[in-house]
């Protein structure tokens, strides 16, 4: 069955219902007889299918004897459903938000309440994804491995999150920008609006939500993967995960850009002196470029050179000078 056959999932309709639909589209004013001819199903199957699709208005019963059936013209039958939908999901956000008077204050829960352990890759995969979903005006983030989804792949709520308006702050640790691919989706994210960090000594993986919600993983940083995870709800805890991120943030370095700033000059070997600027060791570097330990060496010697530096110390400053990368 091709993907197609059941387009109008999203909006209610089963495959067989709209296979009857589209069948309806191309022989308009069809019997009944007709349509168990052309669909080798049985009148009684037939009858509920089109009563289902005169609920969702897709279908109509012409008047006179015998009953013919007219599909609805699927730009505005879709329309309708889709526009159905919308107010069936404001319904339910609003019903969320009148639920919340139903839920006892923080103040009166008690401790373990407040507290929510999440077990198992796919489950704390899903709650990040909610704690990302709900927030509103903020969001911040330590990252660092290990990661419970591919760490290949652009964080999309977070990209949703930001054109929503959502500051979103990041601090990125070396080891994280060491993942293959990485460093660029920190980028993109940067591009797209983020503002971000990079820091040698992100003490664990954290998110949180509006400083209201935090998530961070029950696992040792050492751990392969990220199967288990702790929630924990507005509570002075959360206030003491808000105040590290803001340690961590005030002593951590914007994440180079890989371009000049303020009219300085581009670097010749921007793709390096960005991995560089990053604080990844040579090895990394290499990996990430696809290139040799010993192709690395030659290409920081030149960039060296260039500079008229004897130490990589002197060389960050006068390429800082130079307006390498971002000089914030």
């Amino acid at each position: 069955m091709d993907a197609g056959d059941n387009a109008l999932a999203a909006v209610g309709v089963d495959v067989e219902d709209e296979r009857l639909y589209r069948d309806l589209l191309r022989h308009p004013r069809t019997t009944l007889p007709e349509l168990a001819e052309h669909t080798g199903r049985t009148a009684v199957a037939l009858r509920r299918a089109l009563s289902r699709l005169e609920a969702l208005g897709l279908v109509s019963r012409m008047a006179g004897r015998p009953a013919r059936f007219l599909a609805t013209r699927p730009d505005v039958a879709v329309a309708a459903l889709i526009s159905r939908r919308e107010e069936g999901l404001a319904q339910a956000r609003l019903a969320s938000i009148a639920l919340l008077a139903e839920t006892p204050s923080t103040q009166n829960q008690s401790p373990e309440e407040l507290v929510e352990v999440v077990r198992g890759q796919a489950a704390v995969v899903q709650r990040f994804t909610q704690l990302q979903q709900t927030a509103a005006e903020e969001l911040l983030v330590l990252d660092r491995p290990p990661y419970a989804s591919d760490p290949g792949e652009q964080n999309a709520e977070e990209i949703d999150r930001l054109a929503r308006g959502v500051v979103v702050r990041g601090i990125y640790d070396v080891s994280a920008l060491e993942v293959p691919g990485k460093l660029r989706l920190a980028q993109e994210a940067v591009a797209a609006g983020e503002q971000a960090r990079i820091s040698p000594q992100v003490p664990m993986k954290l998110a949180i939500a509006d400083r209201a919600c935090a998530m961070l993983p029950l696992s040792t940083t050492e751990s392969a993967h990220a199967d288990s995870a702790v929630i924990v709800h507005a509570s002075m805890l959360v206030d003491a995960l808000v105040a590290l991120f803001e340690v961590l943030w005030r002593a951590a370095l914007p994440l180079p850009s890989g371009s000049p700033a303020g009219g300085g000059d581009a670097s010749p070997d921007p793709e390096l002196f960005t991995l560089l600027a990053a604080g990844l060791k040579d090895e990394a570097v290499a990996r990430q470029l696809g290139v040799s330990l010993r192709t690395v060496h030659r290409r920081v010697s030149e960039l060296m050179e260039l500079l008229g530096a004897r130490t990589r110390f002197q060389a960050g400053l006068l390429a800082a000078r130079r307006g390498w990368g971002d000089p914030a």
